[in-house]
């Protein structure tokens, strides 16, 4: 299976005496073509496992902070449930930006109360149908952390 790896677009932070500017001046949104805010009910509740084989997402912590498991599917219709996460500790303190190119699920869990994660995705509600779903137990996990 060829698939990219996930990966972070570092942003940064400028203080100054108006306040806070947060940027990422790396990132090139031009694949973008529609975005959505995720705010969990909780820091229990964890949305998992939903992915996609064609679209690919880009997540960003716009308040708090999440952690993000990433598991790249090998077979759509029965995946292994074994196969291996890569997990992500993202935080609202500087603007980066996780990139999740197609091919993978995720879990999405929020560390604090009220946090908020913006998604982007590169094709547009019912533009291609491409929205897969697992039970949230299907996967016996084994981690790799990533930050």
């Amino acid at each position: 299976m060829d698939v990219q790896l996930p990966k972070i677009s570092t942003g940064g932070k400028h203080t100054d005496a108006r306040g806070n500017l947060f940027y990422n001046n790396f990132f090139d949104a031009l694949p973008v073509k529609r975005f959505y805010v995720i705010e969990n009910k909780d820091t229990q509740t964890i949305r998992a496992w939903q992915g996609h084989q064609i679209e690919q997402r880009w997540f960003a912590v716009l308040n708090g902070s999440f952690k993000i498991r990433l598991i790249a599917v090998d077979n759509w219709e029965n995946p292994s449930k074994d196969l291996p996460s890569i997990d992500f500790i993202m935080h609202n303190n500087q603007l980066d930006i996780l990139h999740i190119p197609k091919g993978y699920i995720s879990s999405i869990q929020a560390l604090e109360p009220q946090s908020k994660l913006l998604v982007m995705a590169d094709y547009v509600l019912g533009e291609i149908k491409d929205e897969y779903r697992y039970d949230s137990d299907y996967f016996e996990i084994k981690e790799r952390l990533e930050e």
